[in-house]
C-alpha cells in the first residue's frame, strides 16, 4: 500500500476519486468521504454512516459495495476528511482487500 496525503500530482483516473468523493461528502454532509477504483476499473463512492444501530466508514462502505459486486481487490483510493491517516480500521480493511499496489491518497 502506498499513502500520500494532501493532493499531489495525480493521475486523471485519480483525479477522478478525488471528485467522487468531493461529491459525495458534500452532498451528504457527512464528515469523511471516499472514493475506490477496482482491479476492473469501477469506481465506488461513499459517506461515512454514523446512525445509531450502524457505524461504517466511508471506505468501509466502499469495500463492501465493491466486493458484493464481484471485485476482487482495489487499485486506488480516497479518504477525505479523515485526517492525516488511515484510522486502524480501514487500514486492516485495505490489507484485506487491496489489490498487489494500491495508492492511497488522503486528502
Amino acid at each position: 500500500m502506498t499513502e500520500s496525503t494532501g493532493l499531489p500530482e495525480l493521475s486523471a483516473e485519480d483525479a477522478k476519486l478525488v471528485t467522487l468523493a468531493r461529491a459525495t461528502r458534500a452532498r451528504t454532509g457527512a464528515p469523511v468521504a471516499a472514493a475506490v477504483r477496482d482491479l476492473d476499473g469501477r469506481t465506488y463512492a461513499a459517506a461515512s454512516v454514523d446512525m445509531p444501530s450502524l457505524q461504517v466508514s466511508a471506505l468501509g462502505v466502499c469495500v463492501a459495495m465493491a466486493f458484493s459486486s464481484g471485485s476482487r481487490g482495489l487499485e486506488a483510493v480516497v479518504v477525505m476528511g479523515g485526517g492525516p491517516e488511515l484510522s486502524p480500521y480501514d487500514a486492516a480493511l485495505l490489507r484485506e482487500f487491496e489489490g498487489d499496489d494500491v495508492v492511497v491518497h488522503l486528502v
